[in-house]
This record gives C-alpha cells, sequence and structure tokens, in this order.
C-alpha cells in the first residue's frame, strides 16, 4: 500500500509545498491536488471519507448480491478537503469469476478516474457523450446516463455527470462490465446516510 500521496493523474511521486509554494507538484503534470494512501476497507475509513469529502462518495446501495466494499481513497489535503472519491468493490460478475470495481466522484480537471481508466487527460474527452448512453443507473433515485470510454483493454470504463462533477464506474475483468450496464445500480451519498456495510479485503486495484 502507498504510504505517501501521490499524482492522482499518473501516480508518481510528487514534490511536497516548500516555502515557495504551497501546492503538490508532480514532474510530468505540475500543480496537482495530491491522491492520498488509500483508506483500508473499515467502517473509520467510510467514516472519515465522509466526513472530508466535497465531493458525493458513491456508493452502490444496496450492493449487488455477494459483493464487499474493498476500499476507499481521495484526492484533496486539510485544506481543500477531498475533491475526489473513489469507493472499492469486489465481487462475482455476471458473467463467470470475480470481479473489481471501483467508483469514483470528483471535480472537472482532477484527473483521478481517467488515470484508473489508462486515458492521457484528465477527463474523459471531448465527444465522448456524443451517441446514444451504453448504461444507464440510478443517482439518488433519478436515472443518470452513462458512456463507455475507451481505454486499457484488461477494464470496462464508464463515465457520465452528476450533481456537477464527474462520475466513473471502472470494472475488471473487461467483461465484469455487464455489472454496470445490467444489474440496474443505484448510487446513494454515503455521506448522507448511516449504513451497515460489509467490508472484504484490501482491493489490489488500490495499490499502485
Amino acid at each position: 500500500m502507498r504510504a505517501v500521496p501521490t499524482c492522482p493523474r499518473c501516480f508518481g511521486p510528487l514534490h511536497g509545498p516548500s516555502a515557495r509554494s504551497s501546492a503538490f507538484r508532480c514532474g510530468t503534470h505540475g500543480d496537482v491536488l495530491p491522491y492520498q494512501p488509500p483508506w483500508p476497507p473499515s467502517s473509520t475509513a467510510l467514516e472519515a471519507i465522509r466526513k472530508t469529502s466535497v465531493v458525493p462518495v458513491w456508493l452502490p446501495w444496496p450492493l449487488p448480491s455477494g459483493w464487499l466494499v474493498t476500499g476507499f481513497g481521495e484526492v484533496g489535503d486539510q485544506n481543500t478537503g477531498a475533491r475526489a472519491s473513489l469507493v472499492a468493490l469486489t465481487g462475482p460478475s455476471l458473467m463467470e469469476g470475480p470481479a473489481d470495481m471501483i467508483v469514483i466522484a470528483e471535480e472537472p480537471g482532477i484527473g483521478l478516474g481517467a488515470a484508473f481508466a489508462g486515458l492521457d487527460g484528465p477527463d474523459p474527452g471531448e465527444g465522448f457523450d456524443a451517441g446514444p448512453p451504453n448504461a444507464k443507473i440510478g443517482v439518488l433515485g433519478h436515472p443518470t446516463a452513462l458512456w463507455c470510454v475507451d481505454g486499457q483493454n484488461d477494464r470496462a470504463v464508464y463515465a457520465g455527470e452528476a450533481m456537477g462533477n464527474w462520475l466513473w464506474a471502472i470494472a475488471w475483468p473487461a467483461d465484469a462490465g455487464c455489472m454496470i450496464s445490467l444489474a440496474e445500480l443505484s448510487l446513494l451519498d454515503a455521506r448522507d446516510h448511516e449504513l451497515d456495510v460489509p467490508f472484504g479485503a484490501f482491493s489490489p486495484r488500490l495499490e499502485d
């Protein structure tokens, strides 16, 4: 598990604040907000991210059958609050074998979702939503459109917008993307609910 903050766009090392600048700086992407070391799956971690997050903490609820929450992540610091939140999950896919999923809410330009998707830019890219949506999921009880985004071949990437922030749903392996398009997922904002969440082992997807 990472022990220090990294760049949310490439997971590379950061130069911390100095006497001349209060910003974290990536050698490749310049000034960025820090991607903090991931939280292990626990009620303590969930409570911590609920308190610090400026953006929604999207949690599929009820969880699909057999699925467990396997970690949390955030981008930001004590001064900014969490400007991106990540919830990791693991469970059986609708096809065959186990699957992993992460759900990210982030302000435009943060780049965490794009990094997990395997994209070069900080956002889904211009025109990604030009055609009809590839999936719809419930967000706070409202149907919300998601589009497939071309990323790396070993994962399925969906992106959309909810409450003024990017919403990403990324699943491994690629055929586990049917969980997103077929499982009728419904997201709620964990900041607003006290939930008895089932936890599993820490997700290896967060160990960059």
